[in-house]
C-alpha cells in the first residue's frame, strides 16, 4: 500500500462540484481524455485540477515565463521538500532552485514524483498488445501545449503526476494503483513567480484503471480573489 494513504488519510467525502463526468461546471475548463493544455499564471494565481469522474491521473509540468530554461525539478522538490510526498504546503521548485508555486490545496494526497510522462516508447514498450500503433501520450500533449512558449521536446522532464498512485514494496518493486480520486477531487497550486502550467489528461489506461477520462481546469486570476 502507498504510504501517502497513511501521511495523508481521506476525511469525509469529496468536494460538490457543479460539475459532472459530462460537462464541466461554469468557468472551468475541460481537457478531453488524453489531450494537454497550457495555461500562462502570473504570481498569486491558482490553478486547479479536478478530477469529474474518478480515477484519472494528470501530469502537470511548469515552466518559468521569463526563462524557459528554468523548469520544474522534481528532484529539487524532493530534495528541498525531504519527502516524495507532495501536499498540501508543499513547495515546487525548479532546477536553478527557486520556488515556482506553492501547493494550496489538496483533498487526495496521493501524487507521484517519480515517473516520466508516458510517451509514445511508453506504448511500444509497456502495452505489446498495442504492436506499435501510435497512441496518444502526455508527453507529446506537452510537447504540443509547450511549442508556443520555446520548450522543446528534450528540455520536458519528469512531471508532477498529479493524482497517480505510485509505491514501490520492500523488495524495490515499483507498483502503480487506480488513482484514488473520487469526483469532484481537486489539486491547487498558487504561482509565486510568473509560470506557464502544462497540464494533460494522462492517456496511459493502465494508469488510469484502465479507462482514460477528462480533467477539469480552473485559472483564479489573483486580482478577482482579494
Amino acid at each position: 500500500m502507498n504510504p501517502a494513504r497513511t501521511r495523508h488519510p481521506r476525511t469525509g467525502p469529496a468536494p460538490a462540484y457543479a460539475g459532472s463526468a459530462q460537462a464541466p461546471a461554469s468557468g472551468w475548463t475541460r481537457l478531453a481524455p488524453q489531450t494537454g493544455a497550457a495555461f500562462e499564471l502570473a504570481p498569486g494565481d491558482r490553478l486547479t485540477l479536478l478530477d469529474p469522474a474518478g480515477e484519472q491521473v494528470s501530469d502537470l509540468y511548469l515552466v518559468a515565463a521569463g526563462n524557459v530554461a528554468e523548469q520544474f525539478s522534481s528532484g529539487r522538490t524532493t530534495d528541498f521538500g525531504n519527502s516524495i510526498y507532495v501536499s498540501t504546503g508543499s513547495s515546487l521548485w525548479s532546477n536553478r532552485s527557486r520556488v515556482l508555486a506553492e501547493v494550496v490545496d489538496d483533498t487526495v494526497g496521493v501524487h507521484d514524483l517519480t515517473l516520466t510522462p508516458c510517451s509514445q516508447a511508453t506504448f511500444d514498450i509497456l502495452y505489446p498488445d498495442l504492436g506499435g500503433a501510435p497512441h496518444p501520450s502526455c508527453f507529446g500533449n506537452l510537447v504540443t501545449a509547450l511549442a508556443p512558449y520555446g520548450v522543446g521536446p528534450d528540455s520536458i522532464g519528469v512531471t508532477l503526476n498529479v493524482f497517480m498512485d505510485v509505491w514501490t514494496d520492500a523488495d524495490g518493486e515499483l507498483h502503480i494503483d487506480p488513482p484514488p480520486t473520487r469526483p469532484g477531487d481537486r489539486f491547487t497550486l498558487e504561482a509565486v513567480v510568473p509560470i506557464v502550467a502544462a497540464v494533460t489528461a494522462c492517456s496511459a489506461e493502465k494508469s488510469n484503471n484502465g479507462t482514460c477520462t477528462p480533467i477539469d481546469v480552473l485559472v483564479e486570476r489573483a486580482a478577482t480573489r482579494s
